[in-house]
């Protein structure tokens, strides 16, 4: 029995079947649209891991501190990460959209009674009917914890998907870690703080494929967000270039380093920091061409709670309330829906 319900929802089918037509709930409003192309981020800097902790490393360091207060974001470099991993990464990513519509069912995250479930195949969730979607479908997956991994949701085709993705996300961590342990060292922070605050928190992968479209201009990959997250780690398209990011009220666009990941802040890092760091408002615009991501969110435990950092707010005055985590992840998605910064549930 085809699953139409489902089938329904799924963009790549949608933009096969359009004939250059774009359906209605894609449409984005006139003043959302991307307006001619971007000019680049140039600013933001490629950053060398193993620089950072060597002695004299004053100008790298310079260089991270600069990117994180002006961009909230910087590629970086590690020996973790050769070229032709992250090929390898990038190709089995691509093959799994490029499965079979049968396939890629198994693992879908709609229950046969059309029940959102956060992760598996398929999209974002629909929050109210007048939405106008992204352009975009997806994969996502619990990867940390190991013991909370669903891997009946785990693709085993292609068949080195899932040892793939296990040794992608050990060498994310460990560069997640020393990214954490930098950021503390710049806040004058004990240098394990964020890591320690992140010792039973959890990680997400999102699988991202943005379907080629004949008329880009009137769609939106992914709407304009900030980040749930700690710290988010992106392996971009090779040869697609296709996330922004706001500045100063200006869109500039993020070009790929084929060699490099991609770091940015994200709102609880924020509210962490009080404020002195900030989590950038990106988003990602559609192109002829398709495209595809790889992202790494990593969060703190859903049932710790989330505030300002005792010592950033000595003398100063204190910017985001004392929250459950877990409740500011239930507002995420439904603000991201919306097209609204979840950060807001937190500011005093």
């Amino acid at each position: 029995m085809v699953d139409t319900a489902f089938e329904g929802r799924l963009v790549q089918e949608l933009a096969a079947k359009s004939s250059g037509e774009i359906p209605t709930q894609f449409v984005q409003k006139e003043e959302n649209r991307p307006i001619g192309s971007a000019p680049p981020a140039s600013g933001v800097p490629i950053i060398d891991l193993r620089r950072l902790t060597e002695p004299g490393a004053g100008e790298e360091l310079l260089r991270f501190k600069l990117a994180l207060q002006t961009w909230g974001m910087f590629q970086v470099v590690s020996n973790e990460m050769p070229t032709a991993f992250l090929d390898e990464v990038r190709s089995v990513a691509r093959k799994f959209f490029y499965l079979s519509k049968e396939e890629k069912r198994k693992y879908k995250n709609l229950t046969d009674d059309e029940e959102f479930k956060l992760e598996g195949y398929g999209n974002d969730i629909v929050a109210t009917k007048d939405q106008i979607r992204d352009w975009n479908d997806r994969l996502y997956l619990l990867v940390e914890p190991e013991s909370g991994r669903n891997l009946e949701l785990w693709p085993n085709n292609p068949s080195s998907f899932r040892s793939l993705l296990h040794e992608f996300s050990m060498k994310t961590k460990r560069i997640a870690n020393s990214v954490l342990m930098a950021i503390a060292r710049l806040l004058e922070l004990d240098e394990n703080y964020f890591t320690d605050q992140m010792g039973d928190g959890t990680t997400f992968a999102r699988f991202n494929y943005y379907p080629g479209c004949s008329k880009s201009d009137a769609v939106i990959g992914i709407k304009a967000h900030s980040d749930g997250s700690v710290l988010t780690l992106v392996l971009l398209d090779k040869d697609v270039d296709g996330l922004q990011v706001l500045k100063d009220g200006e869109w500039f666009s993020v070009l790929t380093v084929p060699h490099a990941l991609l770091v940015n802040l994200g709102d609880q890092m924020e509210i962490m920091c009080n404020g002195k760091l900030k989590s950038p408002v990106h988003r990602v615009v559609a192109s002829s061409q398709d495209r595809i991501s790889l992202v790494m969110f990593y969060s703190l435990n859903y049932e710790k709670y989330i505030e300002p950092a005792e010592k950033l707010v000595d003398g100063e005055p204190k910017l985001y309330r004392k929250v459950l985590l877990k409740d500011y992840i239930d507002n995420l998605f439904q603000y991201l829906a919306q097209g609204k910064r979840s950060i807001d549930f937190a500011k005093i």
